[in-house]
């Protein structure tokens, strides 16, 4: 680690401001398709926990559906202490696992998703309309976690992803491609997050 790199973390850990308990991760198939790819997701891992979080997000937004199934495997194998999970929404333990991968489903078809369970659960009786709010479509999306902190990496642009959850979010983005993208990066990530005035939509 570099003289600037411990310089970051130092100031991190000795800023009052709280870091990111929820940290989620936006990449691309084409991101995952470079060479030491997941060596870097792993990393990220490492980096995200060791400095607090406790719950990390990976979304993969992807345009081949193709390639689904080969990124699937290759997240199974990850060398990670910290227990990795596909999510569906069916998956009623995917909001305490500590890594959440979704590959491939974007947001507009995820809230479209939980939109028509409710609607199925209102027209078969086990559903109230009264009972309709923001807690009941939660519990329905495919990430029901709210991150406190987005990584984008490789463009400014939010493309379709965690449309209902990322409301509150503070958004990193950076030119540095995934394949770059070195611990100095999320350390400049959470250095932006710390100076932030978050306000909830208040």
């Amino acid at each position: 680690m570099g003289l600037y790199d411990r310089y970051l973390a130092a100031r991190i850990r000795l800023a009052e401001q709280s870091l990111p308990e929820t940290v989620a991760l936006v990449i691309t198939e084409k991101d995952l398709l470079e060479d030491g790819a997941y060596v870097t997701v792993e990393q990220f891992l490492d980096w995200a926990f060791g400095f607090g979080a406790e719950r990390v997000v990976i979304y993969v937004s992807v345009t081949n559906e193709s390639v689904i199934e080969t990124l699937a495997r290759e997240f199974e194998r990850l060398d990670s202490p910290h227990p990795v999970a596909l999510r569906s929404p069916a998956d009623e333990t995917r909001a305490t696992t500590p890594v959440q991968v979704s590959i491939g489903l974007g947001g507009k078809h995820e809230f479209a998703s939980a939109v028509q369970g409710i609607a199925t659960a209102v027209e078969n009786g086990s559903l109230d309309i009264e009972e309709i709010g923001g807690e009941e479509i939660e519990r329905r999306l495919v990430f029901p976690s709210n991150p406190d902190l987005i990584v984008k990496t490789g463009a400014e642009r939010l493309s379709d992803f965690m449309i209902w959850q990322s409301v509150y979010s503070e958004l990193y983005f950076t030119d540095v491609n995934w394949r770059n993208f070195r611990r100095r990066d999320y350390l400049r990530a959470l250095r932006d997050f710390q100076r932030r005035q978050r306000r909830f939509g208040r």
